[in-house]
């Protein structure tokens, strides 16, 4: 089995890894959701009967991964906090509600799931991803970089005191009838996330970088069970992957464009205001510029030592132009932008490793 489950993920790195190199058609703003504390104890079951569940907002409407298609089933999320916990309430439409995967930390996208995706301090490397499948069969991993690059996936990692529930709307493994879908309540702590012990980690009044992905495959019947659908040559055919914020390709392992969620120390039921700071506009410049050192190399074989190589575009934040700066080393590069919205100077290396320094 050990040696089954290596085989899959070597396969599944190489294939992230090819997707690492295809380009977003246009620019997509990532989506932002406010989520408010609450002092209402949060029950998870799955019912979301709390009257903090009540007054929280729904985002919006999942899209196709790309950003192109609306979905056939809807999709939505809400989100709240406390000192503890990092709730996450997903509502999935779907008429057939099914699943046959039971063990944990198998991979839980071969049913139809939902997955979400944390980097809480932005760099996008050091992140993680969990997936729920409607059996509550969870898979939880910690990943050092995004499959890009060569990184580390620590598949054994678990989340510490996850709590999950998911309440069908229908009868599952049943295709007799037709659902109306299924929700998935999840309470994370955010203990967690600590990189010490003791660490105060909750991010009172800033935002994250997360995502949230449902996986949902085309189906057939077989002895009056469910089973991902085939082609004629016997090959199972692709997934759709529906999604909060779109990444523009076909990877949801891009954590740079993943969506900001603000946690405001307001009582849900109250109004704040989140807007995404200018000086996230230029990491997003930084990574556009890495992403065509990347197409640069993949034709050199070299990396490039003038920015006029990669790009001849004059780059404006809120029509404020910024210049960034490339400095080549025998080991790779660095490219850089100082802020003049902070004076910060924000730098991104060849592995993708994102640096910020203050003056």
């Amino acid at each position: 089995m050990m040696q089954e489950s290596s085989k899959i993920m070597s396969s599944l790195l190489f294939f992230y890894s090819l997707l690492g190199f295809a380009q977003a058609n246009g620019e997509m703003i990532p989506q932002k959701y406010v989520a408010y504390k609450t002092s209402e104890t949060i029950v998870i079951d799955g019912e979301a009967s709390e009257s903090a569940w009540d007054k929280a907002e729904w985002t919006t409407s999942f899209i196709d991964i790309e950003g192109i298609i609306k979905p056939k089933y809807d999709t939505k999320v809400k989100m709240l906090w406390d000192e503890k916990y990092y709730y996450i309430l997903a509502k999935m439409e779907e008429p057939h509600v099914w699943g046959n995967l039971k063990q944990r930390d198998t991979i839980i996208f071969y049913n139809n799931d939902f997955e979400v995706f944390i980097d809480p301090d932005g760099d996008a490397q050091n992140y993680y991803e969990l997936e729920i499948n409607a059996l509550n069969t969870a898979w939880d991993l910690f990943l050092s970089k995004p499959y890009r690059e060569k990184n580390v996936v620590l598949n054994d990692w678990n989340m510490s005191g996850l709590k999950s529930a998911v309440k069908i709307h229908g009868t599952l493994n049943n295709p007799s009838d037709t659902d109306e879908g299924w929700v998935l309540e999840i309470a994370i702590p955010w203990a967690v996330y600590q990189k010490s012990y003791g660490e105060d980690n909750v991010p009172r009044d800033n935002f994250w970088r997360v995502n949230f992905s449902r996986v949902n495959w085309q189906h057939t019947i077989v002895n009056r069970k469910y089973e991902r659908k085939k082609d004629i040559k016997g090959k199972f055919l692709p997934e759709y992957n529906w999604v909060w914020s779109p990444q523009g390709v076909i990877n949801m392992h891009e954590p740079e464009k993943w969506a900001y969620v603000y946690f405001s120390s307001k009582e849900i039921g109250n109004s704040d205001n989140f807007s995404i700071p200018k000086d996230e506009k230029i990491k997003w410049e930084l990574f556009n510029l890495y992403r065509k050192q990347k197409s640069y190399y993949k034709t050199h074989k070299s990396w490039a030592k003038s920015i006029k190589d990669i790009s001849k575009e004059t780059i404006a934040i809120d029509t404020v132009i910024v210049k960034p700066f490339l400095e080549h080393y025998s080991s790779g590069y660095s490219i850089s932008i100082k802020s003049p919205f902070s004076n910060k100077k924000f730098i991104i290396k060849e592995d993708g490793q994102f640096l910020e320094q203050s003056n």
